[in-house]
């Protein structure tokens, strides 16, 4: 059967959008001669501008912060006429307005909140990577999509007002940059301020790299706070680059060291290597770093994961996870990727 009209809908979190890139492209690859359309909201429509799989990019304000609401977002899917629905979010609202919007047909995750909702349910494997879990929504069609790395397309805009914002810190693409993303919205999931400092210390004055800190501008005095206890200071970028910006940065960088959030994955569809700090999550979860070539840090303890976002605060009180992890074996990695980045780049 062909499907003239596809429709993604994911409205979570940035690195959510970008491991659903993967989705994207095998659709176009295996439903050829389809228009896929791709539902998200306003933080994170910039990830997927210049994306060349994509017909078109529809913004939900589900925060209702002055973009198209659900009931104007559901008039606007509804007139697409969507013959194949692909819903990788698990949400009651995400599958609720494919339904409402008369997407004919209608893939989900049986453990969707609104799998009432769906007309074809598809066993969610807590055992596979996100990507493939997001890939196996066109088994339904009996294509077994192959493993693909998720892709970020920044143009000649993004990488030029990168140059412009380096060069006013001193720096260029010619130099060694390591970007480190120290936030996440999540308070275990970020590691302590100043381990990051002390690592970023140490590639400064050991490695003589120019550490550049990214993230949004909710970030910023994080960033703040750990450039203040360094002697050697990093470049702050947090709020500074959009969201494809920051990928033009990253693409550029020899390496990211990231927590486990966006930036980890944004890395990896930049083809950059990255080592991710795993806290109170677990990369078990399915959503480490996807490929080859990146690293994970984590400690083996009896209460993790303790849910499959993070919290807002330790449930055991001990914060072990992340203050386990020692500014040393942080640096050791990130010093031991370098190197073999390197070796490739002679």
């Amino acid at each position: 059967m062909g499907y003239n009209k596809i429709l993604i809908i994911q409205t979570a979190f940035p690195g959510d959008v970008v491991l659903t890139t993967p989705l994207i492209r095998a659709a176009t690859e295996n439903l050829q001669h389809s228009e896929v359309y791709f539902l998200l909201i306003p933080d994170t429509q910039d990830l997927l501008k210049n994306n060349p799989h994509l017909k078109e990019v529809i913004v939900y304000d589900k925060k209702r912060k002055g973009g198209p609401g659900f009931w104007k977002t559901l008039n606007r899917v509804r007139r697409l006429e969507i013959d194949l629905a692909l819903i990788p979010h698990r949400s009651f609202r995400s599958a609720l307005l494919a339904k409402l919007a008369r997407c004919k047909k209608r893939i989900g995750f049986s453990t969707s909140a609104g799998k009432i909702f769906l007309t074809d349910q598809v066993v969610y494997r807590l055992d596979r990577h996100e990507i493939e879990r997001n890939l196996s929504l066109l088994g339904f069609n009996g294509i077994q999509a192959q493993p693909i790395l998720p892709d970020l397309f920044p143009g000649s805009e993004e990488y030029a007002k990168v140059e412009k914002f380096l060069s006013k810190n001193h720096a260029g693409f010619s130099d060694e940059l390591v970007c480190i993303a120290p936030g996440s919205i999540w308070a275990t999931k970020r590691w302590l301020p100043e381990g990051f400092a002390r690592v970023a210390e140490k590639l400064i004055q050991e490695e003589k790299i120019k550490v550049i800190l990214i993230g949004s501008a909710g970030d910023k005095i994080l960033a703040d706070n750990i450039a203040g206890m360094m002697k050697k200071k990093p470049i702050n970028a947090c709020g500074e680059l959009s969201l494809l910006e920051s990928a033009a940065l990253i693409s550029k960088a020899r390496m990211v060291l990231s927590n486990d959030s966006a930036p980890t994955h944004m890395a990896v569809a930049m083809r950059t290597p990255v080592v991710t700090i795993f806290g109170s999550t677990v990369p078990e979860l399915g959503f480490y770093p996807y490929g080859e070539g990146n690293g994970i840090i984590q400690k083996q303890l009896y209460c993790r994961p303790c849910g499959i976002h993070g919290r807002n605060r330790c449930p055991e009180k001990h914060f072990r996870c992340m203050k386990e992890i020692s500014a040393e074996e942080v640096f050791e990695m990130v010093q031991k990727k370098l190197n073999e980045k390197r070796v490739k780049a002679r």
